[in-house]
């Protein structure tokens, strides 16, 4: 024991702490790549897996034996069948079949149409380990399943949502390839339109994200403080303008924020259009949110008041990584739910050994195939986790002024 720490203790001591942890960031990058050229090799691509008839019947809203009939009778695309001789649908194959049956009804198609506006998710707290990245790939994920045109945004710098869209941020993502590069305050800044990126996702964009998003943090007070500056380098407003530029190709936007209340957050609560706040049912998590509420209250008032936007649709709190067995958590939720009543969403994020065996993979729940792991296990987690995200669907159809999907 007294060996191992003499041993830390004099490299400490023969080296600063930044340098020691600048050698720390280069090994374990140099091994993170490793891994990943191991898992990935350098010309492959992350990819989605394919979708049995009965897993595309459901994402479309048809039965397995219509869908089947479609497919026997030539109607729309054409469809592999695997070895044994099953239908085996791509996404962008449910699409086209979206497509197809749209022409006699139109409901097939969710897209937004006419006055309904672009839906702008923020999803945040800053709380680590809340499932606020959890909770907004897998719901990017689900409204692109549905066929909706979704916008992933990823503000956190971290950028965990990034890398699990298949873009690692140290070797993927370059200068002014992240929301940086749209929202700067110099001549460098770029469309918005120009740095997103396509997924394996069918009807899924990203915006991802790495470091370089420190650098609006940085920027903002100094042109907050400058006395030259121009009325429209107002930071909060800087997302929405940004966002405006794509409004016409997509449904819907969902925002990563950072863990923290920064000028990105801000700037992001004032693009959006609805914000839902992930709470781990824990009393220590939820007096870290009493926290980020008041500050939050605090700092929005005065951007309400030098004009910037704060009108939602809706806000909620979800609860993640709730175990149905644990008492306690029950009555925190009980607690919650006399408080805040119905913006505590009925459905709850479960936890689940399922959401994170697909993560050792950099997958998610809607990702792992359910051949990949104890059915059971992936049932329930697959059911919790379509309850929350279609609640959050109802939100945006009654936002829209349709009737619940």
């Amino acid at each position: 024991m007294s060996s191992t720490k003499h041993a830390i203790g004099s490299d400490l001591d023969s080296l600063a702490l930044d340098q020691v942890i600048e050698g720390d960031a280069r090994a374990l990058s140099a091994q993170l790549q490793a891994l990943r050229e191991k898992l990935f090799p350098p010309e492959a691509q992350k990819s989605l897996r394919r979708f049995s008839s009965g897993e595309a019947a459901r994402l479309i809203g048809v039965t397995d034996s219509y869908l089947r009939h479609l497919a026997a009778s030539g109607e729309g695309p054409n469809v592999e069948k695997t070895a044994q001789g099953r239908l085996s649908y791509s996404l962008e194959q449910v699409h086209a079949v979206r497509c197809h049956l749209a022409k006699a009804k139109p409901g097939y198609l969710r897209n937004r149409t006419g006055n309904e506006h672009l839906q702008v998710i923020a999803v945040t707290n800053f709380k680590g380990g809340s499932g606020k990245t959890t909770t907004a790939a897998h719901l990017a994920q689900y409204f692109a399943l549905r066929g909706y045109r979704v916008l992933a945004v990823d503000l956190d710098p971290q950028a965990s949502m990034s890398a699990l869209f298949g873009y690692q941020p140290e070797f993927d993502v370059g200068d002014n390839q992240t929301l940086y590069g749209a929202i700067r305050y110099d001549e460098n800044q770029s469309p918005l339109g120009d740095i997103v990126k396509a997924t394996y996702f069918a009807g899924l964009d990203l915006v991802p994200g790495n470091l370089e998003l420190h650098e609006f943090e940085h920027a903002t007070p100094k042109v907050l403080a400058s006395p030259n500056r121009d009325p429209r380098d107002l930071f909060f407003s800087r997302v929405a303008r940004a966002l405006e530029t794509v409004n016409d190709r997509y449904d819907l936007v969902i925002i990563d924020c950072p863990p923290q209340l920064g000028f990105l957050t801000l700037s992001a609560l004032c693009a959006a259009s609805a914000v839902l706040i992930t709470v781990h049912p824990q009393m220590l998590d939820l007096a870290s949110m009493n926290q980020f509420l008041a500050m939050t209250s605090d700092l929005l008032s005065v951007v309400r008041e030098s004009g910037g936007r704060l009108q939602y649709d809706w806000l909620r709190y979800l609860v993640t990584r709730y175990e149905p067995n644990d008492g306690p958590q029950a009555q925190i939720v009980a607690f919650m739910r006399g408080l805040f009543r119905e913006r505590v969403l009925t459905a709850m994020m479960v936890k689940s050994t399922a959401v994170s065996d697909a993560g050792l993979s950099k997958q998610t729940i809607y990702e792992a195939g359910r051949e990949a792991m104890h059915r059971q296990t992936y049932d329930r987690a697959l059911e919790s986790m379509d309850d929350v995200n279609r609640e959050i669907e109802n939100l945006v159809y009654a936002a829209w002024g349709r009737a619940a999907a």
